[in-house]
C-alpha cells in the first residue's frame, strides 16, 4: 500500500516588481490578515522601506507596532516574541535583509502568527524559505521556521541596495549546483530521502543565474528582478523538499565553519560561492563544473579567492578540513578532507 504523504507550505502571494512596496497593504488585505501588525526591521531598512509600509498599513487598519533589531541571535528572536505578546500583535512583517526576515520568521513560528516577508536586499534565499539562519556565539544554526504567507519584493528598492548584497544573493543561488550534487550523493550512499522535483527546481534556478550572469549589473531593476525570482524559486524548492537540502550542501558547511574561524569577515553568500567552487571540484575534478561556477561568480563581481573574501589561506584550509564536523549531513566531504588534499584543491581551483 502506498502511504507516502507530504505537507508543503508555500507563500500565498508573491509580488515582485517596480513599486511593489506600494502594494503591501493590498497584499495584506488580499490574504485577509486582520488585526495589529508588528514590524520587525533595523534602522536603514526602516528608512528605506519600513516607513512606507507603516504608512500604508495605518491607512487600512491599526497602526503597526515596530521593533528594531541590530543583530540576529536567539536572544533577539525572544525579544521579538516578547514584544509581539506585549503589543498583542496578530501578524508580523519582516522588513529588511536576512537579519530582520530571519528573526521575524522564527518569531512567527513560535507565536503561530502569519508572517509577511518584505526584503530590502536580494542577499539570500531566506526571503521565502521555511528556514532561519540564527547565529549563536561562533556558530550559525539553520532552524526550521514558518515560511511567509506573502512576499513583497520591490525591484527598485533591491536595485538600490549595496551591490555586494546582490552578488552575495547570486552566489548563494549558484551554489545550489553543488548542494543538489551533494544531495544526490547522499541519496546514493546513505539512502537519504530525495525529491527530484525540488532538486530540478533548485538546479534550474542556479542555471538561470549562471546563464544570465553577464547581464546582472549594479543599479538595474532588471537585474534585481532576475535575482529575486531566483531567490524565490530556491526558497520554494526547500519548502517542497521539507529541508534545506536543495540549497545547502558542503559549500554551506564550509561557510559555517568560516563563520567560526573568521567571523564577520565575509558575507554568507560570498563564502558559499567560494565553497561551491571547491566542492564542485571534489565532485568532478578537472572534468567537473567548477570552472563554470568560478566564471559566473567572477562575472558578477563575487569573490572567488580567499584574499577577496578577506580571509587568510590558513583560515580557508582550516575551514575546509573541519567543515564535515559542522552537522550530521552527508556531503562530498565524507568524513573529512586531509590538509594536503585541501591545499592541493584550493590551489588547483585558484582559491589560494
Amino acid at each position: 500500500m502506498f502511504e507516502k504523504s507530504t505537507w508543503i507550505r508555500l507563500p500565498r502571494n508573491v509580488v515582485v516588481g517596480h513599486d511593489a512596496l506600494d502594494r503591501t497593504a493590498e497584499v495584506v488585505q488580499d490574504i485577509h490578515l486582520d488585526g495589529k501588525p508588528l514590524l520587525v526591521t533595523s534602522p536603514t531598512p526602516r528608512e528605506v522601506a519600513g516607513e512606507r509600509v507603516i504608512e500604508q498599513l495605518s491607512a487600512v487598519g491599526p497602526v503597526p507596532e515596530t521593533i528594531e533589531v541590530e543583530t540576529a541571535s536567539f536572544d533577539a528572536v525572544q525579544r521579538v516574541i516578547d514584544e509581539a505578546r506585549a503589543v498583542e500583535s496578530d501578524y508580523l512583517l519582516g522588513v529588511g535583509g536576512g537579519k530582520a526576515i530571519d528573526l521575524a520568521k522564527s518569531a512567527s513560528d513560535e507565536l503561530d502568527q502569519p508572517f509577511v516577508s518584505v526584503p530590502t536586499a536580494a542577499s539570500h534565499d531566506g526571503i521565502v524559505s521555511g528556514r532561519s539562519s540564527i547565529p549563536e556565539g561562533d556558530t550559525r544554526h539553520s532552524v526550521a521556521a514558518e515560511p511567509p504567507v506573502a512576499v513583497v519584493a520591490d525591484t527598485g528598492v533591491l536595485a538600490d541596495a549595496p551591490w555586494e548584497l546582490t552578488t552575495a544573493g547570486c552566489a548563494d543561488i549558484i551554489s545550489n549546483y553543488t548542494a543538489v550534487a551533494d544531495w544526490r550523493l547522499a541519496q546514493r550512499l546513505k539512502n537519504v530521502e530525495f525529491s527530484e522535483y525540488a532538486a530540478a527546481l533548485s538546479e534550474m534556478t542556479a542555471e538561470m543565474l549562471v546563464d544570465n550572469a553577464e547581464s546582472i549589473r549594479p543599479g538595474l531593476e532588471e537585474s534585481a528582478w532576475a535575482v529575486v525570482k531566483a531567490l524565490v524559486s530556491s526558497g520554494v524548492a526547500m519548502s517542497i523538499a521539507g529541508s534545506s537540502r536543495p540549497a545547502s550542501g558542503a559549500e554551506h558547511l564550509f561557510s559555517h565553519q568560516l563563520d567560526r574561524i573568521a567571523p564577520g569577515k565575509a558575507l554568507h553568500g560570498h563564502q558559499v560561492g567560494v565553497g561551491s567552487i571547491v566542492t564542485a571540484y571534489f565532485h568532478g575534478g578537472d572534468r567537473g563544473f567548477w570552472r563554470e561556477i568560478r566564471a559566473a561568480l567572477e562575472s558578477i563581481d563575487a569573490p572567488t579567492t580567499a584574499d577577496e573574501l578577506g580571509v587568510s589561506d590558513e583560515e580557508v584550509v582550516e575551514a575546509l578540513t573541519t567543515a564535515h564536523e559542522i552537522r550530521d549531513r552527508y556531503t562530498v566531504l565524507g568524513d573529512g578532507v586531509s590538509e594536503d588534499a585541501a591545499i592541493e584543491t584550493l590551489t588547483k581551483t585558484g582559491v589560494i
